[in-house]
């Protein structure tokens, strides 16, 4: 396992309509930002990068790790991000982690005591979806591969008694409901956002166990093909 003193890490999520970047300092949350905004994460995200560090007093060349989420979530924003992330990497010659929106997500309920069911809306009437349970010292756990189904196919698979968590949970509340009923444990409304802060965190975990890579490793994770590939099929 890796051991370094102060890491400046420069995590960014932008897989989903809700844009977030964060500057750690080992686990350590510096500064964060999160825009739930309609403008695209282009737009915003370089000019975002620039703010925080300015607020924090740090230059980018004082970045030792930089984290981004690679998916699933949206084919577009992904790309952005991805890109934003790469075109830093490859300038400043810093390892980058990818993190799973999903691990990114299950997050957001510490110590739940039920398996967690990450539920992200995939756009097509579908939800990403993977189950996790909370570790102490890793946070959540995989115990099932990320797939993408309707909701309600999904929500007959799941276990009796299960938290669920990610922008999915607001859209198909009363779903839901009339399927697990009392099962379903779900939390407040802003849990269900994803947030850069626990980007870098997984990915300070990731480097410790020396899982980090290049710029030019960092691909996607789509799970379901995109538009174009459909077509292209076509």
């Amino acid at each position: 396992m890796k051991v370094a003193t102060e890491m400046k890490i420069l995590a960014l999520d932008s897989s989903s309509a809700t844009g977030s970047i964060a500057l750690c300092r080992d686990e350590c949350l510096v500064a964060e930002s999160l825009l739930n905004v309609r403008s695209t994460h282009s737009e915003k995200l370089l000019s975002q990068i620039d703010m925080l560090l300015n607020e924090a007093g740090w230059k980018l060349a004082d970045l030792d790790l930089l984290a981004v989420v690679t998916g699933p979530g949206s084919f577009t924003g992904l790309r952005i991000g991805i890109a934003t992330i790469k075109g830093l990497a490859q300038v400043l010659g810093k390892p980058v982690v990818p993190v799973s929106s999903l691990q990114t997500i299950a997050m957001n309920l510490p110590l739940a005591s039920l398996p967690i069911c990450a539920f992200l809306d995939a756009r097509k009437k579908e939800v990403y979806s993977q189950l996790f349970e909370w570790h102490c010292d890793a946070g959540p756990v995989a115990i099932s591969s990320p797939t993408v189904l309707p909701p309600e196919r999904l929500l007959a698979e799941l276990p009796k008694k299960v938290a669920l968590v990610g922008d999915g949970v607001p859209l198909y509340r009363n779903m839901i409901s009339e399927i697990l009923a009392d099962g379903a444990m779900l939390p407040v409304a802003t849990a269900h956002q994803l947030r850069a802060a626990p980007v870098a965190w997984l990915a300070l975990q990731a480097w410790q166990q020396g899982l980090a890579v290049t710029a030019g490793d960092i691909v996607p994770t789509y799970i379901r093909p995109s538009d174009a590939e459909l077509n292209l099929k076509k």
